[in-house]
């Protein structure tokens, strides 16, 4: 590597050290016309809850209080909080006070506790508690996580995902240390065995079950100070709430979406000035035989969990200035599998934004299905991104590691008016850079002045109509490339 590449590649990295300081000393922009409530970790649910000196104290108190349209909650900075927030329409979240970005983590209380952990041989070791579906455990605040195992479920038993004739047997599929395996069974559905009629465990907010971990050290407990769970739960569930705006929140060890929203078209939906971090791969729902192993029969298991999603219709959406790492799946994203009825998102913003270590740094689709031809896109706006290391987090421990890529758009329909990408940092991808893909060439977006850094002879990705698919390298030649197939003229290339 010359000189002058490891000078930019140090800039670069500046620059993404002076966002991450920005974004997490934010200070709080929310002004609410409504009534102004207050949450700290010392307060009393029994409180009014309107002023600073009588807060409230839990999230579930915010959920359940009758706010309307117009009013602001608040978090105590510094202070924790777990559990979900149910968002009400036109309702402002944000941070009170001094010091770092109130959290909220999602599951209940810290595993670092060495009585909640009983060993049942073989260096593994069982919470005592039942507990919901986790998609990994974070260990001193990020020093380490768990690999989640994944077996399937077929025919009323779990079995080896790569070799289904083979029951699961944890003391022998366990084999590194801080393995992890959480066992749900008691209820079941056929609703998702494609055809199949056999039944699978139901996974929903009820689901609690057993979880493993082996930890070749002794009782977890001791061994660490911190062990979060991410569990099956979000951290805000928006629903179709409209004008719901969330800023300076610190959300992580999340298991679902951090923030989760969907429905015919949410409108509004606003986050501003957030930390996003561990989030996903809790099981979304076991299926029944996988279509790409039709002769093995083998089931399938779907994860799930993005940092901020919208799967629906939208308008008037953005995230913005957020720092969002290590999600199983998208750091943001719009989406829609349309089954027949129309969908349309438009006023889409994703700008200035630091993203790293997400297996997609922006995900969006619009899957028209069921003779559905009247869905679109337009003014989607995606600039100022600095997106890094696209599937190099946790998330790539998925079975499916041919995915990554910084825009990820997937080979649907996607017809869109107004789409442009502009001024973006895409650094590295263990796979594509760009996966984008449109019904006709006539809804790409427009590509302008981004910067594409990327190691010789992985792939650039896609750009195409849906009826001209191919995959591009990334070789010496990346830069005449990315000007003439992708159209950005005013591109900064980097063969590392």
């Amino acid at each position: 590597m010359d000189d002058k590449t490891k000078n930019f590649l140090r800039q670069i990295d500046q620059k993404a050290d002076e966002i991450k300081a920005r974004i997490l000393c934010a200070e709080d922009a929310l002004c609410v016309p409504g009534t102004k409530y207050f949450v700290s970790a010392d307060g009393d649910d029994d409180n009014d809850g309107l002023s600073e000196s009588t807060p409230w104290k839990s999230l579930k108190k915010v959920s359940d209080a009758p706010l309307e349209s117009g009013d602001g909650v608040f978090f105590k900075r510094g202070d924790l909080f777990r559990g979900c927030v149910y968002a009400k329409e036109g309702v402002s979240y944000g941070a009170y006070g001094s010091g770092e970005k109130p959290r909220i983590y999602g599951w209940d209380y810290s595993l670092a506790h060495p009585l909640l952990w009983e060993c049942v041989g073989d260096n593994i070791y069982k919470l005592k508690n039942k507990i919901l579906d986790a998609g990994t455990l974070v260990f001193n605040h990020g020093e380490k996580h768990s690999r989640k195992l994944i077996p399937s479920f077929v025919h009323g038993e779990f079995v080896c995902r790569d070799n289904p004739e083979k029951k699961f047997d944890l003391k022998a599929e366990m084999t590194q240390n801080l393995d992890l395996w959480c066992r749900y069974d008691e209820r079941t559905t056929t609703a998702y065995s494609k055809g199949e009629n056999f039944a699978v465990p139901i996974m929903d907010e009820n689901s609690y079950g057993d979880l493993y971990l082996r930890c070749d050290e002794g009782n977890p407990g001791e061994v660490f100070d911190s062990i979060e769970a991410l569990t099956r739960r979000p951290g805000f569930l928006v629903g179709d709430k409209k004008d719901v705006r969330i800023d300076n929140i610190c959300l992580k060890y999340i298991g679902h979406h951090a923030i989760a929203a969907g429905g015919k078209s949410v409108e509004g939906l606003t986050v501003t000035n957030c930390e996003i971090g561990w989030i996903g791969g809790t099981v979304q729902h076991y299926n029944g035989t996988d279509p790409n192993f039709p002769k093995g029969r083998r089931g399938s298991v779907t994860r799930f969990g993005n940092g901020v999603e919208i799967y629906g219709g939208c308008k008037d959406y953005a995230v913005e200035n957020c720092y969002i790492y290590q999600v199983y799946d998208a750091a943001v994203t719009h989406q829609i599998t349309t089954c027949g009825q129309t969908f349309v998102m438009e006023n889409v913003v994703y700008a200035n934004n630091l993203i790293e270590e997400c297996v997609y740094s922006i995900e969006y689709f619009l899957d028209m299905t069921d003779g559905d031809e009247q869905s679109y896109m337009k003014n989607i706006q995606m600039s100022g991104n600095v997106l890094r290391r696209c599937g190099y987090g946790w998330g790539q421990q998925r079975h499916n590691k041919d995915t990554p890529a910084h825009i990820k758009g997937w080979d649907y329909q996607n017809v869109a008016y107004d789409y442009r990408i502009e001024n973006n940092v895409f650094d590295r991808s263990a796979y594509r850079m760009v996966h984008i893909v449109a019904k006709e060439e006539k809804h790409l977006p427009v590509l302008n002045g981004n910067v594409y850094i990327q190691n010789e002879n992985y792939l650039l990705g896609q750009f195409s109509s849906l009826d001209d698919i191919k995959i591009i390298d990334f070789d010496e030649n990346a830069s005449d490339v990315i000007r003439e197939k992708l159209g950005d003229k005013n591109a900064t290339v980097i063969v590392l």
